[in-house]
């Protein structure tokens, strides 16, 4: 079993920002059923997830990175799930920008240096349509196909680009109320993100192709501009 370290960076805060330690049962994004998400964290500059709170962010949507997931499906594979633009109301749409590259960078041997690289990037063709291709899936070249689809590839990998739901869950208001009265008075049952829209980019591939051998793998996703 390989073990998973996750964090991410994008051009919107140029800082690292980790996502916040969490266990939680959810419904990946390309419906292979209820998978429990259990994946430790580095130490970097802050904890807790982006969504907007940048100064830059609502600039440019795009390029701010809401959070990074990565975890097993419990059948041999993984699957990365990086979200952007976040917060976009129920009637909103994705947020494509083709003059943006997103990286999800594997570091296999702890040196802090990234070993194997996903490359994304979105376009149109000649109609207006918004694609997404995907270089780096193990042993496939760029592989690419139409957005708000479930895509295969010829080498057994899974790619999805498009709107859903934001998963991230936090009590906004709960916490607003900590700070003013001083006592913890989050809500478990409120869900300050709920109806809230991100735009996912989901990789779901070979867990022991991406390790290439190695026990524990170190993730991070990265967004800049061309």
């Amino acid at each position: 079993m390989i073990r998973l370290r996750a964090s991410f960076v994008d051009v919107s805060t140029a800082t690292t920002r980790n996502r916040m330690t969490m266990k939680r049962t959810i419904t990946p994004l390309l419906g292979l059923g209820a998978v429990m998400l259990a994946v430790s964290f580095v130490p970097g500059t802050a904890t807790g997830a982006d969504h907007t709170d940048s100064p830059s962010a609502s600039a440019d949507p795009a390029a701010d990175i809401s959070d990074f997931y990565a975890w097993h499906d419990g059948g041999g594979n993984l699957v990365l799930a990086l979200n952007f633009a976040g917060l976009t109301g129920a009637g909103g749409s994705a947020t494509y920008d083709g003059e943006l590259l997103y990286g999800i960078h594997v570091d296999r041997d702890e040196d802090g240096v990234s070993d194997h690289d996903f490359w994304v990037r979105f376009g149109q063709n000649g109609g207006g349509d918004w694609g997404v291709q995907v270089i780096g899936l193990p042993g496939e070249e760029a592989f690419s196909g139409p957005v708000e689809e479930v895509l295969t590839s010829p080498g057994g990998s899974m790619v999805y680009a498009g709107l859903r739901e934001d998963p991230f869950f936090f009590d906004f208001d709960g916490f607003l109320a900590t700070l003013d009265t001083g006592t913890v008075m989050f809500n478990p049952m409120n869900d300050s993100f709920a109806g809230t829209n991100v735009t996912s980019i989901v990789i779901e591939t070979d867990a022991l192709a991406v390790g290439d051998g190695s026990s524990v793998i170190d993730i991070w996703a990265t967004s800049s501009r061309l």
